[in-house]
């Protein structure tokens, strides 16, 4: 957990701040003396030529506007908003009386003799930094539960999910614990008969005196409105009815894991200010994610193929081409559809806002904009383009890859381990019996046999691995450098954790088992009958008794 100071900044970015900061200070010694240069020519050129003088001085201005406050210059960015204002109406009316003139050009030559030192940038804005977790072999589970059997039950199947579960039957004992370590996270019944308080107002308090609150899952024997409410405040992510159906509170454990420690963030920037662009992209890959610049729209299209973005951040007003006109290019194409657009702008005006999203934008920010508010407002667009993402790319019931996509990753592997010249296997699994299954307890049983295989394979399997939901409840995998005889060992384990699972229907218990088979590739592999000869060995081992895992013979060895 980070036990960091709250206010704290690395000191790395903030010499990176820094940095930038003086940058823009040098180049302000340089434009602001031009405005003022330019706004002497305002006075010497005709009214044909003042129009589109003018309408140079309002993108000036308006850039100055929405940069300077963000380095700090807040005065100066303000005097920059009023101006180009000013410069607004005139274009819009066409009206300029001579004194008005005069007093916006004096205004411009004040702006203009100003220097950088005369307003300190201030410091750089601080935000609270998130330690990156390290990636664990388990996670620790403490699980508050007084019906012994009930806990050992929950702790032993937690284990066979590949987590690190420890069970307390008191608040005592599990207070003891969390002064030794804190888990990752917390499970807790709500009624503990031989306590002074339930279980959501002591999660609570464990709650409260953490400087990063755990995940907590719920379980009750009351499933009334009042009690979800409150565990609810008391920040539960899960909310389990006895008896528990123990594989479906290991998916939504691994669903909270997933959104803490997934891949990072990709965030493209379209901006023509680079000095900008890189104080945010800055802020933003501190914060965790992946960022690229981008200063020519006429690039777009290289950049959300190959970078694949989930968020945009795109600035309004750019030469040649306007934010809101490459957000109707992004949105021509079905593919990018689902990719968040922020404009990001000095524009106040709610007006032109408004147009600019009703033509394809998702948000507007205006500049300038504070980094705890850029990095909460770009964290939570592609948290949710990556849940939505999610859902359309993968298998709803699992969260596995669907039918084409894992036959797609079978070749990808397969052409890398030819090239590379090392080995790789496919796995092909089957829930035995699985239409018993279903006939016998219903389909939302079957569903969660089928759920619970699935998270029982993302967890033992690496992350290097692919692993899809090839049908009904069979399952592919693919394994990058493991050989046959490796990948036996593994499915082997996992097909004896699987047969140990215990799953709850009808208020009785019933378990499954599972077969497989595996090829591995060699000189003489294709995809398709490299899952074919998976597919074989998989058919042998149903015939063979079932439960069980066979490895197919090579080709090598066949011929």
């Amino acid at each position: 957990m980070d036990k960091r100071d709250g206010n704290a900044i690395p000191q790395t970015l903030q010499e990176h701040l820094q940095q930038l900061g003086q940058q823009f200070a040098e180049r302000l010694r340089q434009e602001l003396p031009q405005l003022a240069q330019q706004g002497e020519q305002l006075r010497q050129v005709g009214d044909q030529q003042r129009g589109p003088l003018l309408q140079t001085l309002r993108d000036q201005l308006h850039r100055l506007a929405g940069t300077a406050g963000t380095f700090g210059f807040d005065q100066l960015g303000q005097q920059a908003r009023e101006l180009e204002q000013q410069a607004e109406r005139w274009l819009e009316h066409q009206q300029r009386l001579q004194h008005e003139l005069d007093e916006f050009i004096a205004a411009l030559q004040c702006l203009g003799n100003q220097t950088s030192s005369s307003e300190a940038p201030g410091a750089p804005q601080q935000q609270r930094q998130q330690a990156p977790r390290g990636e664990t072999e388990s996670r620790l589970i403490y699980i508050l539960e007084d019906e012994m059997a009930v806990g050992e039950n929950m702790r032993l199947t937690l284990n066979n999910f590949g987590y690190q579960a420890e069970h307390f039957n008191t608040i005592a004992a599990l207070d003891a614990a969390l002064e030794r370590q804190i888990p990752d996270a917390l499970i807790v019944d709500v009624n503990l008969a031989n306590e002074n308080c339930s279980g959501l107002d002591y999660a609570a308090r464990v709650q409260q005196r953490l400087e990063v609150p755990l995940p907590l899952l719920v379980l009750t024997h009351q499933d009334d409105f009042g009690t979800q409410l409150q565990a609810v405040r008391a920040g539960a992510l899960g909310f389990f009815a006895k008896p528990v159906d123990i594989p479906q509170l290991e998916s939504r454990l691994e669903r909270c894991f997933a959104q803490q420690s997934g891949e990072p963030y990709r965030v493209l920037i379209v901006d023509d200010d680079r000095d900008l662009a890189s104080r945010y992209s800055l802020v933003l890959r501190d914060a965790g994610m992946l960022v690229e610049f981008l200063q020519d729209p006429a690039q777009i299209f290289e950049h959300l193929r190959d970078f694949n973005p989930e968020v945009v951040l795109l600035d309004v007003n750019m030469p040649d081409c306007t934010g809101p006109e490459l957000a109707q290019i992004i949105r021509c194409n079905d593919d990018w559809l689902r990719i968040p657009i922020i404009y990001l702008s000095a524009e106040t005006d709610i007006g032109k806002q408004m147009n600019a999203l009703i033509k394809a934008g998702d948000d507007f920010v205006t500049k300038p904009i504070s980094d705890n508010a850029l990095v909460a407002t770009v964290f939570s667009r592609a948290q949710r383009a990556r849940l939505l993402s999610n859902a359309l790319a993968r298998d709803s019931l699992t969260g596995l890859l669907k039918h084409g996509d894992i036959k797609e990753q079978v070749a990808i592997e397969l052409e890398r381990a030819l090239r590379s010249g090392d080995r790789a296997s496919v796995v092909m699994l089957d829930i035995d019996h699985f239409k018993r299954v279903n006939d016998e307890h219903g389909h939302a049983a079957g569903d969660n046999v089928i759920r619970a295989l699935a998270n029982l394979l993302r967890q033992r399997l690496r992350r290097v691995d692919s692993l899809g939901r090839y049908g009904g409840e069979e399952f592919l995998a693919v394994l990058p450098d493991c050989t046959p005889q490796q990948a036996k060992q593994i499915v082997d384990e996992i097909r004896e954790r699987f047969a140990e699972l215990r799953f709850i229907a009808d208020g009785g218990e019933f378990s499954c088992t599972l077969s497989a088979g595996i090829a591995g590739t060699d000189v003489h592999s294709q995809a398709e009958q490299l899952r074919e000869r998976a597919d074989k060995a998989l058919y042998a081992a149903k015939h063979g008794g079932r439960n069980q895992v066979q490895v197919a013979a090579s080709e090598e060895h066949r011929g």
